[in-house]
C-alpha cells in the first residue's frame, strides 16, 4: 500500500467563543485537512492548523506541499516512513514553509495502522483504550460569567479535573478565577493552572506560594516561566514540593530531551506529532517522568496517551472542530476513549467538505456564525 496521491481541503470558520491565554487570543479557526491516499484507496488524515493568521489559499497550500513535502512521500509505504530519522546537517535542517510537520506524521501513522488493520493505539503498543481527560477552558479572555458557566457545565457532565489560564497582570484576578472555579466544581477535584510563560522564576515561586496560602491545592503549574530557563524550572521543582511543574509544550523534540536531562520538569507536556511524542515518551519512561498530552487536534493524542506508560492525563478544551469528521473521539464522564476502528479512527466528513470548505481566504466579517458545538452547548 504505497502513497500515490493527496488531497488538501482548506477550512476557515468562526469559533463559538474566543480562546486564548496570557499571551495570545483567537476567535476564528484556520485549518486544512491533509489526506494522503494510497494506491489501494486507503486514506490517512492529518490536519494543518494556524492560530493567528489565515492559511494561504488552498492552491498555494497545495503548491508548497508538492514542492517541499510530497516528493518524499510519493511511492513510499507509510509504515516505512513513520520511524524515519533524518541526518540533521546544514541546510537540510529546516521546517517546511507551511506547518505540515504534525499533519504528515498523523496522516502517515493513520495509513500505517490501516495497512496492518489495527487501531493506532494498538500499533503504538497500547493495551488500555482510555485515559483520564481534564477540562481546559482556554479561558483567559472570557468574562467571569462565561468562565463560571463553562466550568460549571464541565463539572455537570462528569469532569473532575480542571485547568484554567493564569498570568494576568493583576494577580488578584488569577486568585479570583480560582475562587470562582472552586465554587462551581466538586470538592476534591484536581486543579491545574497554566501561566503560558507569563512569570519569571522568582515571581512564579512567590505566586505559587500565594495560591497555596489562599487555599488552592494545585496538581500542577504549567509553563510558569520561559521554556529555555532550565535552571529556573529546576529551582521551581525544588521549592514547590506540593505542586508539580509541567513544562515542555513549546519545545521541539530535542528541547524536550534537554529539559528532561536538566531535570526541569515533574511532568513533560507533549502534543500531536506522533513519532516525536513516542520518542520523548520512551525517554520519559526511562526517567519515570509522567507525560501529559496537551491539546491535540480532534483529540487524536488519545492514541499516544493510551500507548505510553507514563501518561495520566489528556487535555480537552471544548473546541468546535467535531463537525469536521464523521465520528469524533468519544469523551465521557471525564475519560477519553481511543476508537477501535483501524487507524486513528477519524474520517473527514463529506458534509463538512461541502459546507465548510473555503478554498480562498475570507475576511473575519465574511465568516458568519460559528458551527454548532454539541459538546459545549452553553455558548
Amino acid at each position: 500500500m504505497t502513497i500515490s496521491s493527496f488531497r488538501i481541503t482548506r477550512f476557515q470558520f468562526a469559533r463559538d467563543r474566543v480562546i486564548g491565554d496570557s499571551q495570545v487570543r483567537a476567535d476564528d479557526a484556520n485549518v486544512a485537512a491533509l489526506e494522503l491516499i494510497s494506491d489501494s484507496g486507503a486514506v490517512g488524515l492529518g490536519f494543518i492548523q494556524t492560530l493567528f493568521t489565515a492559511l494561504p489559499a488552498q492552491a498555494e497550500i497545495e503548491r508548497v506541499f508538492v514542492a517541499e513535502v510530497f516528493p518524499g512521500l510519493e511511492g513510499r509505504k507509510a509504515i516505512g516512513l513513520v520511524h524515519k530519522v533524518t541526518r540533521p546537517r546544514g541546510g537540510n535542517l529546516r521546517a517546511a514553509t507551511l506547518n505540515f510537520h504534525e499533519a504528515v506524521q498523523v496522516a502517515l501513522w493513520d495509513l500505517a495502522a490501516k495497512d496492518v488493520g489495527l487501531p493506532l493505539y494498538k500499533l503504538l503498543g497500547g493495551e488500555r483504550n482510555r485515559v483520564r481527560a481534564y477540562a481546559s477552558g482556554l479561558d483567559f479572555h472570557l468574562s467571569d460569567a462565561d468562565f463560571e458557566k463553562l466550568f460549571a457545565y464541565a463539572a455537570s457532565i462528569g469532569y473532575r479535573a480542571f485547568k484554567i489560564k493564569v498570568g494576568h497582570d493583576d494577580f488578584e484576578r488569577d486568585l479570583s478565577r480560582l475562587n470562582i472555579l472552586k465554587k462551581v466544581v466538586p470538592a476534591g477535584s484536581a486543579i491545574m493552572v497554566d501561566a503560558n510563560e507569563a512569570w519569571s522564576s522568582k515571581e512564579a515561586s512567590v505566586k505559587i506560594a500565594a495560591i497555596e496560602k489562599a487555599g488552592h491545592d494545585l496538581l500542577w503549574v504549567e509553563d510558569p516561566i520561559l521554556r529555555s530557563d532550565f535552571a529556573g524550572l529546576r529551582m521551581l521543582r525544588e521549592c514547590t514540593p506540593h505542586t508539580q511543574i509541567n513544562s515542555g509544550e513549546y519545545l521541539d523534540l530535542s528541547g524536550k530531551r534537554l529539559l528532561l536531562e536538566a531535570e526541569g520538569a515533574d511532568i513533560i507536556n507533549v502534543h500531536g506529532q506522533v513519532s516525536d511524542v513516542m520518542r520523548i515518551g520512551w525517554f520519559a519512561a526511562e526517567k519515570a517522568i509522567p507525560v501529559s498530552l496537551g491539546n491535540t487536534f480532534l483529540e487524536m493524542g488519545v492514541h499516544a496517551a493510551c500507548a505510553l506508560p507514563e501518561v495520566e492525563w489528556l487535555e480537552y478544551s471544548f473546541q468546535n472542530f467535531d463537525h469536521l469528521v464523521d465520528e469524533p473521539i468519544e469523551i465521557r464522564d471525564g475519560w477519553a476513549y481511543a476508537p477501535e476502528r483501524s487507524g486513528h479512527g477519524l474520517v473527514l466528513s463529506e458534509a463538512a467538505r461541502k459546507e465548510w470548505a473555503r478554498p480562498s481566504i475570507l475576511t473575519r466579517e465574511e465568516l458568519g456564525a460559528a458551527p454548532a458545538n454539541p459538546r459545549l452547548p452553553i455558548f
